[in-house]
Order: structure tokens, then C-alpha cells, then sequence
């Protein structure tokens, strides 16, 4: 069994005019999100084996709140560059190139990529539009990542940072 848990980076701050895409960095209200959603994660899952993260400043800070929150080595982060922007063929093709050692993977990326992936590989609810800094876990009765197949995936939970803010 294999289970991907795809985060979409937190909240971001548009910054300056001058400032690119990819160097993006999260606005206060993402920091907050970040932290409540991994301190939700530690408390309630098993940790990752892998936190592969987007090499966009956005991403890799919202994935390097996990990996503190989580109490995780080092080891246990990797940066993709081709996350970035990236089409569900290719996303694909980055989770089937993990090693099988791996059993549960965290991949930190972005939208339209996180929506479209999440509907390419579950067909147990429909995503509009995935929130940022939403998680959400799809197990597959697989042993190699390579046999990771569209609609196979069950959708094992989806937790966003509404579900934990004050309704006032």
C-alpha cells in the first residue's frame, strides 16, 4: 500500500511588481495555516517518509514547516524543480519515479497542477478548486510507485485550514 498526500503550498504574498512567480513567498496568514495544519498532521498521522517539495519559495517554506513541525531529518526533504508549474503527466511521472522504500509521500506543489492531479488519481470526490495550504491523502493498493494508475486512488482524507479557524 502507498499512500500520496499532496499539500498545496500556504497562502502567498503577491509582493512587489518586480518580484517573480516562483520567488514567492507566504504571507502572515500562510505562516499561520502552515503551522496549524502540520500541528494537525503530527498529531493525528503517521509521519511521511519524504516531503518532496516544489522549488518555489512558497512551497518549500510551507513544506519546511512541515518537516520542523514534524520533527523530520533532513533527509527526509528533496527538492523537485519540475513540481513547479508542472502538468498532471508529469506529476505523475515524478511519484512514479520515487523509490519503493518509500510507503507514504508528501508532495508540496501548486495549483491548477494539485486540483487536476487530485481528480486524476481519485475518483471518490471531485475537487474544484484545491485550498491552499489543503491536504490531502490517496492511498493505492500498489507496492512500486511505478504502478500508480489514474482512478485507482482512494481518497483517504482532505483537511484544510478553514476546518480549524474560528467561525466569528
Amino acid at each position: 500500500m502507498k499512500e500520496l498526500i499532496l499539500l498545496r503550498h500556504a497562502k502567498s504574498d503577491w509582493g512587489g511588481e518586480f518580484l517573480k512567480d516562483i520567488d514567492r513567498p507566504l504571507n502572515d496568514r500562510g505562516y499561520l495555516d502552515a503551522y496549524v495544519l502540520s500541528e494537525w498532521y503530527k498529531n493525528t498521522k503517521a509521519l511521511p517518509d519524504l516531503i518532496l517539495s516544489s522549488t518555489a519559495t512558497r512551497a518549500m517554506n510551507t513544506a519546511l514547516i512541515f518537516l520542523r513541525t514534524l520533527e523530520l531529518n533532513q533527509t527526509s526533504f528533496q527538492l523537485e524543480e519540475s513540481i513547479y508549474e508542472s502538468s498532471v503527466k508529469n506529476l505523475i511521472s515524478v511519484i512514479q519515479q520515487q523509490n519503493n522504500k518509500v510507503q507514504t509521500l508528501l508532495l508540496a506543489g501548486h495549483n491548477p497542477g494539485i486540483t487536476e492531479l487530485t481528480n486524476n488519481l481519485t475518483p471518490d470526490l471531485f475537487f474544484d478548486n484545491v485550498p491552499t495550504c489543503a491536504l490531502i491523502s490517496i492511498t493505492f493498493d500498489a507496492k512500486k510507485w511505478v504502478d500508480l494508475e489514474p482512478g485507482k486512488g482512494k481518497l483517504n482524507y482532505y483537511q484544510y485550514p478553514k476546518n480549524y479557524k474560528n467561525p466569528n
